[in-house]
Formats: C-alpha cells, sequence, structure tokens
C-alpha cells in the first residue's frame, strides 16, 4: 500500500518537497510557480562529475601500471622509454573507446558493479586490439615491442578489474543515497519517498498527463527538468496517460506498481521499496551526453571564423532588403517537451512573419523577401541556431524542432502522429536524421510527419558520436534542397 510522505518529505504552502529547501519556483502561466528539480540536481551533478573523474582517474592509473610493469618485465630497469612510447598511445585510444562503449556511466560503476567492469575490460581489450593492429600496419614493431604490447594487454585486464571492484566498494560507501537526482511525482496517491528525492504533489499544482495540451506538457517538463530519474505515483487508470505524457522526457520515467511487488516481471526497477514499470529512458548516458556536448561546443567555436562573417553580410542584406529585425524568433518544443526561444535569420516579411508557426513556408511564398529566399535556399538562415547550441537549448545533431503551431493536413502534429513527443526525447538539432535522408520543407500530410518522426526515433535508439558525425557530414549534401524553401 502507497503510504504518507515519509523521510523527510514535507508540505509547504501548496506544494510538496523535500525539507532541505524549497524549490525555485518557475512561473508559468495560470498554473502559477511550479517547483523545479534544477536546484536539487546541480550539487548531484557535481557530486557525480567529481567520481566520474575519479573512475576515469581509476582506470588511468590500472593502465599506466599495467604498461609501467609490463615495460620493466621486458626491459628492467632500461624500461621509461618503451613505458612513455606506450602510455602517449594507449591511454587516449582507451580514453576514446571506453567513452564510446559508455564504460564511465556511474550508475554502472557503482550500483551495478559487473556491468561497469565489463565494459571497461572490453573497452581496453578493444584498444589494445587497434593499436596492435595500427603498430603491424604501419610497420612500426621496432619502435614498439610485441611482448611489452602483449604483457601489457595481459596486466591492464587484471589491473583493470582491480580497479573497478576497488572504486565500486569505496563509491558505494562515499555516496549517500542514489547518485541520481530522483524526482517523485504524485497523482492523487501517497507513497514514501528518499529525504534526497523531489516530491511534487500533482493534484495540488493542476498538473495533468494532457497530450492535447502544450502548455500542460511545458509545465509537468519544467517540473522535472534536471531529474536523472522520475517516479510517477498515480492510480492504476492514470498510468497510461503519464506513461504517454513522459515518453519523450528525455529522462528515465518510472511507474510504481504496488500491485507487481510479488509478481516480480520482466524489465522492472524498483523505487523506495516498491517495484515500478520502465515506461521511458534517456537516449544518452552522462557520458555520451558530455561527449555529444563537448562536440556541440568544437563545431561552434571551430566554425566561429567563417560563419561569424557570413551571418553579418547577412544581417546587412536582410536590413537593406527591409525594414524589421534581423533575428526571427519563435518558441519551439525542444527537450523533455520543454518550450525555448529558437533564433532564425529573418527571411519574410517583418508584417507577415508567422510567430507561432500556424502557416508553413511553400514554394513562392509571397511573404518571403528576396534575401530571404536566397537564406533559405542556401540554409543561411538556420546558423543563428549555433547560438541555441551554445546556450546548451539545442545540439548541432537531433530532431528538429517545431512549432506549437504547426499543422498537418490542417490537424497539430500530436494529433496524427502519437509517437510525435517520443520525439523530444533528446535535444532538438540544427540538422538530424530525417533531414539527410530528405525529409526537408513543408509537412504537407500524416505520411510527411510519419517519416520525419521515424527518422528522429531511429535516431533516438541507435546514437554514437561516430553516427553524429556522419549525419553532419551528409547534411551539406542538402544544404540546398529541392524542397528548401
Amino acid at each position: 500500500m502507497l503510504t504518507a510522505h515519509a523521510h523527510g518529505a514535507e508540505a509547504i504552502g501548496d506544494d510538496v518537497v523535500t525539507p532541505s529547501s524549497a524549490p525555485a519556483a518557475v512561473p508559468l502561466g495560470p498554473l502559477g510557480p511550479l517547483p523545479s528539480s534544477e536546484p536539487f540536481a546541480a550539487e548531484k551533478r557535481r557530486r557525480r562529475l567529481r567520481f566520474g573523474l575519479v573512475l576515469i582517474g581509476f582506470d588511468c592509473i590500472a593502465i599506466v601500471a599495467a604498461i609501467a610493469i609490463a615495460a620493466l618485465a621486458r626491459f628492467g630497469i632500461a624500461f621509461v622509454q618503451d613505458f612513455a612510447r606506450v602510455a602517449t598511445v594507449a591511454l587516449p585510444a582507451y580514453l576514446v573507446v571506453a567513452a564510446n562503449g559508455r564504460a564511465f556511466r556511474l550508475g554502472e560503476a557503482v550500483q551495478r558493479g559487473t556491468a561497469g567492469r565489463q565494459r571497461a575490460l572490453l573497452a581496453f581489450t578493444l584498444s589494445s586490439a587497434l593499436i596492435i593492429g595500427g603498430v603491424f600496419y604501419i610497420k612500426a614493431s621496432e619502435q614498439f615491442s610485441r611482448i611489452v604490447l602483449g604483457l601489457t594487454l595481459l596486466f591492464g585486464l587484471a589491473a583493470l578489474a582491480a580497479g573497478r571492484n576497488l572504486f565500486a566498494r569505496l563509491s558505494r560507501n562515499w555516496f549517500a543515497g542514489s547518485i541520481l537526482h530522483e524526482t517523485v511525482v504524485l497523482d492523487g496517491v501517497e507513497m514514501a519517498a528518499p529525504s534526497d528525492a523531489l516530491v511534487v504533489d500533482a493534484v495540488k499544482l493542476n498538473l495533468a498527463p494532457r497530450l492535447d495540451d502544450p502548455a500542460m506538457l511545458d509545465a509537468i517538463g519544467r517540473c522535472i527538468q534536471g531529474a536523472d530519474r522520475v517516479i510517477i505515483g498515480c492510480a492504476p487508470g492514470r498510468r497510461k496517460a503519464w506513461a504517454e505524457a513522459l515518453r519523450g522526457a528525455g529522462v528515465s520515467v518510472e511507474i510504481v506498481a504496488p500491485e507487481l511487488d510479488q509478481t516480480r516481471p520482466l524489465r522492472i526497477n524498483e523505487f523506495a521499496s516498491h517495484t515500478s514499470i520502465v515506461v521511458a529512458t534517456g537516449p544518452l548516458g552522462h557520458g555520451d551526453q558530455a561527449l555529444k556536448r563537448a562536440l556541440d561546443l568544437a563545431i561552434a567555436f571551430g566554425t566561429a571564423p567563417v560563419t561569424l562573417p557570413i551571418l553579418l553580410i547577412a544581417a546587412v542584406a536582410i536590413k537593406l532588403d527591409s525594414p524589421g529585425p534581423v533575428l526571427f524568433v519563435q518558441q519551439r518544443v525542444g527537450q523533455g517537451n520543454r518550450l525555448f526561444p529558437m533564433f532564425k535569420l529573418r527571411t519574410m516579411r517583418h508584417d507577415a512573419c508567422d510567430a507561432a508557426g500556424h502557416l508553413s513556408t511553400g514554394r513562392g511564398d509571397a511573404r518571403l523577401t528576396r534575401v530571404g529566399a536566397f537564406l533559405r535556399r542556401t540554409s543561411i538562415d538556420e546558423l543563428p541556431q549555433l547560438f541555441n547550441v551554445l546556450k546548451g537549448e539545442m545540439s548541432v545533431v537531433g530532431p528538429r524542432p517545431h512549432a506549437l503551431g504547426s499543422r498537418a493536413s490542417d490537424s497539430a502534429f500530436w494529433t496524427l502522429e502519437k509517437r510525435y513527443w517520443d520525439r523530444h526525447a533528446a535535444k532538438p538539432g540544427m540538422t538530424g536524421l530525417a533531414q539527410v535522408r530528405g525529409f526537408r520543407g513543408s509537412i504537407d500530410g500524416q505520411d510527411a510527419l510519419a517519416g520525419r518522426v521515424s527518422s528522429d526515433l531511429a535516431y533516438l535508439q541507435c546514437w554514437t558520436i561516430w553516427r553524429d558525425l556522419l549525419i553532419i557530414g551528409q547534411t551539406f549534401r542538402v544544404l540546398a534542397h529541392a524542397n528548401a524553401f
């Protein structure tokens, strides 16, 4: 039976929060102030970062020790030169392969030590194989001792396994409670929650899982923003609605099902001694998010010497061509169904701009200016979204964000495609898999919308950093597309 808010949770006014401090209020129209997970999540993010660096340090020490022992066994006291040569290539290779292979996920390293250890050992084996293969391919066996490389692989596997076991034991003591920030949403039920979880009373805040109300989904998204894990406690009849509303939340979402405590079916999780059903999960772990963010920042800053002059020339041309601002700012649906202001260069007459996005731009659209038509054909009008990337609202690669007023066959997108909200599990992108597959231009029917949604979901299900790089490369082929108008 679900019980009352326990473990220190208490009511403050109309909101239910943890006792440590009241959550920051996020004003949102008629719904009033909403609690935000972000202040509570910040400290756990900092702790995870510290422990993530410690985990990487453990692995690096293990590999360095293995290389030193291998070189010492082969060359005795004259091992320094070979040690330095092998370490210079082995450490970077392992870090890259391990990051892409998700070997630095703290949840697996701390709470499920076996899974994290297996990922680390696999990453080390693959990186060692790449190094050995590369040495033979470039005929550098004279510079690299094959015996040292072989012993490094053997000793490295043993040292990594030992280091991961030690890290798991120590970190369980260092982490009090969960390493994740958990937000508990209660919809008409009472349930015990850990003291470090944020508890949100959906009834008192008038929150409801309504797919036909973007403002409501935005409010829910703001309440769970920053959470790593969202737990829903609700009546059985409400579970489907919550599951559908949060499939695009971009985080792990679970629905507590006390009646399953004894049956224990597959694909479940546990929360506060209750069995929960996993209904959604974020497409990227913390290591993948950091890797993707690093790529975004590298591209945004690396292309600045080229994009800034182009933007300056385009801005002058826009001002000379027609009166009005240079930028067009429009509310779009972003990660977790949260709204954000997306930047574009203005391509239409100022008095004809469609801020709500009700009318898609068509071929030969009379609202376009002369300069605007060129900017659209060449996709230059999208370049200001690099500022959204720098702000962290967008990524270079991801599902393209849509305006709330967007229509297909005179219907809102989410009424035609039930999977529509699921595509918002990741940050929206300047380009994406749908675009390189040819889905550009206006969405004039259900088939065109379904093609985009299917491509976006396929991207989320199989993300790797290499796929992002491939999509970026393929984007240059479709910058000037027949449907770019």
